[in-house]
């Protein structure tokens, strides 16, 4: 381990810093290990610089097939890879397992804070803010309790557990009223992650649990997706939008638009009227990091910050906001929060600071290349987007599953996702289909 690497994990002094500036290769520090950061980083490697990848997951989450695990298709390693694995071959690249808890514009350095070792300062020539979104419940933070979002592992593996927990507790319930309770689910937000979830759910309980019941019938299961906007996918064209619709109804998922989900407790939610279920799950809106609010930097009505052209902060140029954090318009038009647009933004500001770094000339401000926007509804149905081409059924599905398999971090991330895929696709069966224990002190 290099020693200003030793120095920047135990904490640098003010002479440290100083000294390090003056004799050292300039320092980039990258706070988060998603499609931005991680892109970011890769773009520097031919870099002369230290960099410095911060996350507060030892692990990349490969988040577009989050909630094939949570729906016990995939396993949670087979959509994650360990960031360090990923850093191996890139001499120039250290990863740091912290949470960064505050950002110092005046003295350049950030506060991270190291599990079992407390809150040390790390210095920076480059910041390079990549962190992703939280949930939002849009002031109503007491769903969270009983509305599990998807975000993180934990959460995929909570939200499988409570999904094939809710068939195991009907099989034992008495009263039949319970057991209808307990196979609702309702699901708030019809985004891409709220279709393709309902589309999952509906054939866990049709095909996957088919026949491994004797008290209930899986396939009697309710699925009800709620939408706030006058349809769902509000992001794609209105005639997409109403085949999806109309294919969830074909798979059994009853949609509901136009629908304000007022309350959610243990019994299920209201929403005009009170429906039973014992499975309430948010994939609604998102939030971003509160470290926005620590750059004094202008921010939307959704609290991402309003970058530059080159995705800089306005006042502070060795300072840059990408992914799911920057508000950026081109052709007046909002980019949307998806991992192209992070992947994108991350190789161009890792190119930039390296082009700065050598005395090159500076890119051009940054322009997306829009490569479409999917949405894949159960099997054999997708949708596809991109500009005015519009396609929709199994040509799109394919080239779905073509595209995620390309994509995935590691080449054994990639056979095994193959081979799991393909078990399901002959069998419909999950290998997954686990519900772990609770610890001893908890029952």
């Amino acid at each position: 381990m290099s020693e200003t690497l030793y120095k920047a994990e135990l904490g640098e002094t003010a002479s440290d810093i100083k000294a390090r500036r003056l004799h050292q290769p300039r320092r980039i520090v990258i706070i988060g290990g998603g499609f931005a950061g991680v892109a970011a980083a890769r773009a520097l490697r031919r870099c002369n610089a230290e960099v410095i990848l911060i996350d507060r997951r030892n692990h990349h989450i490969f988040q577009p097939l989050l909630y094939q695990v949570a729906t016990a298709i995939l396993a949670p390693s087979e959509v994650a890879a360990p960031i360090r694995q990923l850093a191996r071959r890139q001499k120039n690249l250290s990863v740091m397992l912290a949470e960064v808890t505050g950002v110092d514009l005046r003295s350049r350095s950030v506060d991270a804070d190291c599990p079992g070792v407390g809150v040390r300062k790390v210095s920076f020539d480059y910041l390079v803010i990549a962190l992703g979104v939280q949930p939002s419940y849009f002031g109503h933070d007491e769903f969270a309790k009983y509305a599990p979002s998807l975000k993180t592992l934990t959460d995929a593996e909570a939200i499988r557990a409570k999904i094939l927990g809710a068939y195991e507790f009907a099989e034992s319930a008495e009263d039949p009223s319970e057991r209808a309770r307990r196979m609702t689910f309702v699901l708030v937000g019809a985004g891409p992650t709220g279709v393709e979830l309902a589309a999952s759910i509906a054939h866990i309980a049709t095909i996957t649990l088919r026949a491994n019941f004797r008290r209930i019938d899986p396939a009697k299961t309710s699925i009800l997706l709620f939408e706030g906007a006058p349809r769902i996918l509000p992001s794609f064209a209105e005639s997409l939008s109403k085949k999806v619709a109309k294919r969830l109804e074909k798979l059994g998922v009853k949609v509901v638009t136009g629908a304000k989900v007022e309350r959610v407790d243990e019994q299920g939610v209201v929403a005009g009227k009170r429906i039973e279920s014992a499975t309430v799950l948010w994939t609604a809106g998102v939030a971003p990091s509160p470290i926005v609010k620590m750059l004094g930097i202008q921010t939307d009505r959704a609290g991402r910050a309003c970058v530059g052209p080159f995705l800089d902060h306005p006042n502070d140029s060795p300072i840059f906001v990408i992914g799911d954090l920057a508000a950026v318009t081109q052709d007046g038009r909002a980019l949307p929060g998806v991992a192209q647009v992070a992947i994108q933004q991350g190789r161009y500001v890792g190119r930039l600071i390296s082009a700065e770094i050598k005395g090159r000339k500076t890119p051009r401000p940054f322009r997306y290349f829009d490569k479409g926007n999917m949405a894949v509804v159960g099997k054999h149905f997708a949708v596809l987007e991109r500009g005015s081409i519009r396609l929709s059924g199994f040509m799109p599905w394919l080239v779905w599953v073509l595209i995620h398999v390309m994509f995935l971090p590691q080449l054994q991330n990639r056979l095994r996702v193959q081979t799991q895929w393909l078990w399901t696709y002959f069998t419909g069966q999950r290998s997954s289909r686990i519900i772990a224990e609770a610890p001893r002190g908890d029952e």
